[in-house]
């Protein structure tokens, strides 16, 4: 008989715990809980919109909320009760990290640091490290070119050494404070296993390999002499923080009898080593050699794998080739966009002063709308750029709108943008000789907008299905669980015989239409055009007859 394991799946707005049947992946119960602080959970500065904080507090709020809930809404459904979940994993947004005292706890969570932002969790999308990232660049290129070389030859402003590199300069008074750094997807599973010192948290490669420049072939993490070159403050820290990062294999402990307690579960079951959203999203979404899983939320990550047996380029770019951070016994490779859901929000809730109900008329607004006919292109950087160019200080663009452009026209084109954005990312992979064979789309978006599903198959060229689940992360994380807790137990013996008992595809799929097609092949090289000026890739574009092919499609369209 299987058992039952549960994902906890911490996103940037809220928290979901599922309760999932090892047996066929199904939910029995689940759970929402929406951070209470900030706007609509993020802690912003109105002086600042690079920055995005939240709540360590509110995390173990909705962790005990959501998983009782979970409990609750999965009782007498097939025969489950909660004396039958045999492990529970989580993932969250990332790279998150919460500066802890030398007792594991949140600063922010302290007496004098209530309050402090610099003392919350630095949120995944906080942009205020933009010129430590650019300095990281620079001095890694010039004196450690293979810690840049895994992750794409460019440091983001959103990972770690960029974010605790700009707390010490701008709040050292929080850094000094600070005993260490926690990512937040390994400071919950430390939680849930009792840990009350930051040095004995079992940490996972998928944080420290993709965000923290860690790497077995140089012994880890960065350095300290080359983190001496940031500050020796940061060389400093090193010794506090992990010298060992593990794959999905390893558990990150069993759940202790407090938080057995608190959340109505088993004590020592088995907690899964702690991962990105998006990384767990694709374990749960089937991710296999050659086929791509794109979560679409409010930002997107792309996520694949490649047999550790094959020789692997680095990819310049990239968000990082790292083993093991997705499967055991593979490379993972992570690219992604800053902004994409946040692009539409934007658009129909700020400039539009919209809400749900003109979200659902636009899109149907925009489905009538010909590839071309509104002559209009727009660039996806509301957000900056993740991949391939890596630059936070980008910005959107929205170029050929006229005395008679739609809001429509331009929601149809801000969808298109991201559509290209996406195709950009797909190219770079394969021009390295990494196959993609399919891609599976995951999140919200893609289970409730068929009209961008085909546009981005369009774009794209590839065929898009949609992942059997509507929460494919929870789904992944519950699935490692499953895989810890072992066949004898209910669970399973390898990650592949778990992937095929547990995940699947939907019926439908989108193919690309062949016209469709030939008119996105000639926005899309007006985009790389743009792209490509305005990414700063080449110097020598020639902008002037942009405008004017735009007319040109828009005439033939319609």
């Amino acid at each position: 008989m299987k058992g039952y394991t549960i994902g906890v799946d911490y996103g940037t707005n809220s928290v979901r715990a599922t309760v999932v049947s090892c047996a066929d992946g199904r939910e029995l119960g689940a759970k929402v809980y929406a951070y209470p602080s900030g706007h609509q959970g993020i802690l912003l500065d109105p002086k600042d919109h690079n920055l995005a904080r939240q709540h360590p507090g509110d995390y173990l709020l909705g962790l005990e909320d959501t998983v009782r809930g979970a409990l609750a809404a999965a009782s007498g459904a097939d025969g489950f009760t909660p004396a039958k979940v045999i492990g529970i994993g989580v993932d969250t947004t990332g790279s998150t990290p919460i500066p802890v005292t030398e007792q594991n706890t949140p600063l922010s969570m302290t007496e004098g640091f209530a309050g402090n932002l610099a003392a919350e969790a630095w949120l995944w999308k906080d942009h205020t490290a933009a010129e430590e990232a650019v300095q990281i660049t620079q001095l890694g290129l010039q004196h450690r070119p293979q810690y840049l070389a895994k992750c794409g030859n460019t440091y983001s402003s959103e990972w770690f050494w960029s974010k605790l590199w700009r707390c010490l300069k701008v709040a050292p008074d929080v850094f000094d404070a600070a005993y260490s750094w926690v990512e937040c997807c390994d400071w919950i599973p430390s939680v849930l296993a009792g840990v009350t010192h930051p040095k004995d948290i079992v940490c996972g490669v998928c944080a420290a390999g993709h965000k923290a420049l860690y790497c077995d072939e140089w012994d880890g993490l960065p350095d300290k002499e080359f983190l001496s070159m940031l500050d020796p403050k940061l060389a400093e820290l090193r010794d506090r923080l992990y010298d060992k990062a593990y794959d999905g294999a390893t558990p990150a402990g069993t759940l202790c009898p407090v938080w057995a307690e608190k959340l109505g579960l088993p004590e020592g079951i088995p907690i899964g080593i702690g991962a990105f959203d998006a990384h767990y999203g694709a374990v749960g979404a089937g991710v296999a050699e050659g086929t791509v899983v794109k979560i679409i939320g409010t930002s997107t990550c792309d996520c694949t794998v490649a047999s550790l047996e094959r020789g692997l380029p680095d990819i310049p770019g990239i968000c990082g080739i790292v083993k093991g951070s997705i499967l055991p016994g593979h490379y993972g490779l992570e690219a992604g966009q800053s902004a994409v859901g946040d692009i539409f929000k934007w658009f129909v809730e700020t400039v539009c002063q919209g809400d749900d109900a003109m979200h659902a008329a636009l899109t149907e607004q925009a489905a009538q709308l010909k590839p071309g006919q509104s002559g209009l292109l727009a660039l996806d950087w509301n957000n900056g750029n993740r991949t391939v160019l890596v630059d936070p200080k980008l910005t959107g663009l929205l170029l050929g709108q006229t005395l008679y452009t739609t809001p429509a026209e331009i929601y149809r084109a801000l969808i298109e943008a991201t559509a290209f954005g996406a195709r950009a990312i797909t190219e770079r992979i394969k021009e390295y000789g990494v196959p993609i064979d399919r891609i599976i789309c995951c999140g919200g978006i893609a289970e409730k907008n068929p009209m961008l599903m085909q546009i981005y198959a369009d774009v794209t060229g590839c065929t898009m299905q949609v992942s059997q689940s509507d929460q494919t992360c929870a789904l992944g994380a519950a699935l490692g669980a499953a895989v810890l807790a072992g066949d004898a137990a209910g669970g399973y013996a390898s990650f592949p015989e778990a992937q095929t008992a547990m995940t699947g595809v939907k019926p439908v799929v989108y193919t690309p239409e062949p016209g469709a097609q030939a008119t996105y092949d000639l926005l899309y090289a007006e985009y790389r055009q743009l792209h490509d000026a305005f990414g700063g890739v080449s110097s020598q574009s020639d902008l002037t007859a942009v405008m004017k092919n735009l007319l040109a499609i828009k005439e033939r369209a319609q």
